[in-house]
């Protein structure tokens, strides 16, 4: 087929339209791409989008930027994939109409130029039915009429309208790679996570909590501002090879053991620690979190101890050594021996899969709608792709969030594959320059279309080195980024409440007395600054819509390496919240922060710090700051246009 323009450098398309970019309901798509053609004849290009399961395409215009850019947006307002692609074409009605304008100015005679345009006209009439059939052949008449009213007529803003709206489509290019959009609901976007080990809840020292004492909780949970509840494995805890206290090879008699271990006697991935009580016991904690404003979400570890039912019932599931042993897990020269890796090369492999999408519809039956996913860069990712898609199908509210610290091609193979959230390396970027250069990264390149990061300072797993004899400011400081840079966030509760800084003297970044391996008994009516932060920054960020996204932000230039100044704004640019945050934690520190221009404009505007209730007038230029950690080590600004 012939064609004349050309359409290159599509965005946004992952893969070339392998997988889908992803969204959330409500927001909106923006595709640009390089459109071309060759001579000077007027180019008309659009976005042909729809629900993938309709059959009608609707449209909207793209528009024309210097250097060939073309641009449009358009919505997505349900749940489920949208189809979408790029037609452009020669418009020879409008390339007419052009010329028609600048040869009535220049003087020349139009009786023959009206003539070309009823033919192209009825070239196009000879398209349409009904209404806009009339409509045309009606403007086709008009211009065959006497000249000079027929020149009127077309230099009217009415003729203008009827060619924009009924374009004459000849020779078109149709970019169609099977792009797609997965719409996901709001919760895939905006979260706020708290972490707590179920055992750990008892207000009785003398017995490990259970999923009762986790409801006496969440009016408390509620308070802080979290909306999900994350909690480790809450399976049967293998008993062979159990680890003890701080990692130790041998658990002395009554500890515990890691929830990661999963499986023993007592069931495997889909049961339920008999200590922490029933499955009746975990739905009615899964209501009861519904009331609260609340949701909860399952750790899904697929690993077993060495006493999973899944090692006798499949051993064809599982790596045996020469000596007839299997084979625990290791991560040279560390040793796990009280988990089991699942063997993923097994050939009984289908069996495998369908037998773990089980377990995971499972848990969506019993009404799960949020998995933590422990350490999915160590399965296929054709795997994850098929759980997720196949779980989704049936729950399309079902989120994922991928618990991969690893490397920067893996996690985003991730996020590809489906794993609608993500852990990040937030944890490891301790000066604004870096953590400036990996927002960027996350916000502004081809990341941002498919891999919502979720942030969190702190782990059961990790105490990261800065965090290692921190001060209380430290820990406001890290919270306070993690909360306003990413609109998805979580922590290690109990443990970040507390100000654990006490690190393993094995020179990793692990807490000491880890929580991993034993119970612990907190006093949950404690109070103290950092209580105070949690409930101060979740009202904050559901009170402004501006922190409910992460791609919306814009760095500005500070003279102070110590001060990270950020603005995130709405869509409709209703609310516009200016971060500022000093990384020294032991001293005041101050400088100039240059107004973003192009978002803010030439005008000077009003600023309210929303932790202090402060309020300052600020020029268009650059204004100065003074952040002292021991009071706020952050300012987080509501900016009115007044």
């Amino acid at each position: 087929m012939q064609n004349r323009t050309i359409i290159d450098h599509v965005t946004p398309q992952i893969n070339n339209g392998r997988f889908p970019v992803k969204r959330v309901v409500g927001e909106s798509v923006k595709v640009s791409a390089t459109i071309f053609g060759d001579s000077h004849d007027y180019l008309r290009a659009i976005v042909e989008y729809r629900k993938s399961d309709g059959d009608t395409w609707q449209v909207t215009e793209m528009e024309e930027s210097p250097n060939d850019l073309w641009s449009a947006s358009f919505p997505v307002d349900e749940q489920g994939y949208y189809d979408y692609r790029l037609v452009a074409w020669v418009d020879h009605l409008k390339t007419w109409y052009r010329g028609f304008k600048k040869k009535h100015a220049d003087g020349q005679e139009m009786d023959v130029e009206l003539r070309i345009g009823g033919n192209l006209l009825s070239e196009k009439a000879d398209q349409l039915s009904g209404d806009a059939h009339g409509e045309v052949t009606q403007a086709i008449q008009r211009l065959g009429g006497e000249t000079e009213e027929g020149v009127q007529y077309v230099l009217s803003e009415s003729f203008a309208q009827l060619l924009h709206d009924h374009p004459l489509r000849r020779y078109e290019t149709v970019y169609d790679l099977g792009l797609k959009v997965k719409v996901g609901r709001r919760k895939e976007r905006f979260s706020s996570w708290y972490e707590l080990f179920p055992r750990s809840t008892s207000p009785d020292i003398n017995r490990t909590g259970t999923f009762r004492d986790v409801e006496e909780l969440l009016p408390r949970i509620e308070e802080l501002g979290f909306d999900v509840l994350y909690m480790p494995p809450i399976h049967p805890i293998g008993f062979r090879n159990r680890k003890g206290r701080n990692n130790a090879t041998n658990a002395m008699e009554g500890e515990p053991g890691s929830p990661w271990a999963i499986g023993s006697k007592e069931g495997g991935h889909k049961s339920i620690l008999p200590e922490l009580g029933t499955l009746d016991d975990y739905k009615r904690l899964m209501a009861k979190c519904h009331e609260h404003g609340m949701e909860v979400a399952l750790d899904l570890a697929f690993q077993c101890a060495p006493d999973h039912p899944y090692i006798e019932e499949h051993p064809e599931w599982f790596i045996w050594r020469p000596d007839g042993s299997i084979m625990y897990a290791e991560n040279p020269p560390k040793k796990y021996q009280d988990i089991v890796p699942i063997n993923f090369e097994t050939e009984d492999w289908k069996a495998l899969w369908k037998e773990l999408l089980d377990v995971t519809l499972y848990w969506c039956e019993a009404g799960v709608r949020i998995f933590r996913v422990d350490n999915p860069h160590t399965k296929p990712y054709r795997f994850w792709e098929y759980i997720i898609r196949e779980t989704n199908e049936r729950y399309p509210d079902v989120i994922f969030l991928a618990e991969a610290f690893t490397r920067p091609a893996i996690m985003a193979e991730l996020a590809k594959r489906g794993f609608q959230q993500s852990y990040t390396y937030f944890t490891w970027r301790t000066t604004a320059a870096e953590m400036r250069e990996y927002l960027e990264e996350l916000t502004t390149t081809e990341l941002s279309q498919y891999m919502q990061p979720n942030f969190w300072p702190n782990t059961p797993d990790i105490l990261a080195y800065e965090m290692m004899a921190a001060n209380e400011n430290q820990f406001v400081k890290r919270l306070l980024l993690a909360a306003t840079l990413s609109s998805s966030y979580g922590l290690y509760g109990p443990s970040y409440e507390i100000m654990e800084n006490r690190g393993n003297t094995n020179g990793k970044e692990e807490y000491y007395d880890s929580e991993k391996y034993v119970a612990r008994h907190y006093d949950w009516t404690y109070r103290n600054r950092i209580t105070e932060t949690y409930k101060q920054i979740n009202r904050i960020r559901k009170e402004h819509t501006a922190l409910q996204q992460t791609n919306n932000l814009v760095f500005t230039d500070t003279n102070n390496p110590n001060l990270l100044s950020y603005v995130k704004y709405s869509d409709d640019r209703s609310s516009l919240i200016w971060t500022i945050v000093n990384f020294d934690p032991h001293n005041p520190q101050d400088g100039y922060c240059a107004v973003p221009k192009k978002l803010l404009g030439e005008q000077g505007f009003r600023v309210t710090d929303l932790l202090t209730g402060a309020t300052y007038w600020w020029n268009s230029n650059a204004n100065y700051v003074r952040l002292d950690p021991g009071y706020w080590p952050a300012h987080v600004f509501e900016i009115s246009r007044v």
